[in-house]
């Protein structure tokens, strides 16, 4: 006697729960906020560790990011950053938040499960939900 062949729907649902429970939680992603301390002509963002832990990114990879799209110089001074010139916590958190956007977040599936990978001179963007694997421009 034949076997019977299970229809759509329930191929479907053995598909669902066979997927790992992280990639079916839709949870909202956000990103801490800057805390910005203008000292003088300098700004201190205290919490930048934090940031970059919870970014899942190297400190040194954001700080660089935020250095060239603030045009500014600065330097990491040991769990906070400093940036020279005065730096408005809005404007931190819009660059933080531009990073999240180009060096974070999978243009596929958008989840920031991703991860920095270096193939030969070329760095890729890769997803860890989906499988995703994007270039990303150097710094």
């Amino acid at each position: 006697m034949a076997e019977k062949i299970p229809d759509y729907n329930t191929l479907l649902e053995r598909a669902v729960k066979a997927l790992p429970e992280d990639t079916t939680k839709d949870i909202r992603f956000e990103v801490p906020k800057g805390l910005a301390d203008i000292q003088g002509n300098r700004t201190f963002c205290s919490n930048f560790s934090e940031i970059a832990s919870y970014l899942h990114r190297e400190p040194g990879h954001l700080l660089k990011f935020l250095l060239k799209e603030c045009g500014t110089a600065g330097n990491l001074d040991a769990h906070r950053a400093v940036f020279m010139g005065k730096i408005t916590p809005m404007k931190l958190n819009d660059r933080v938040n531009k990073y999240v956007a180009e060096f974070v977040t999978c243009p596929e599936c958008g989840k920031p499960d991703t991860k920095i990978v270096k193939e030969d001179r070329i760095r890729f963007l890769r997803c860890m939900a989906c499988g995703a694997r994007h270039s990303i421009r150097n710094l």
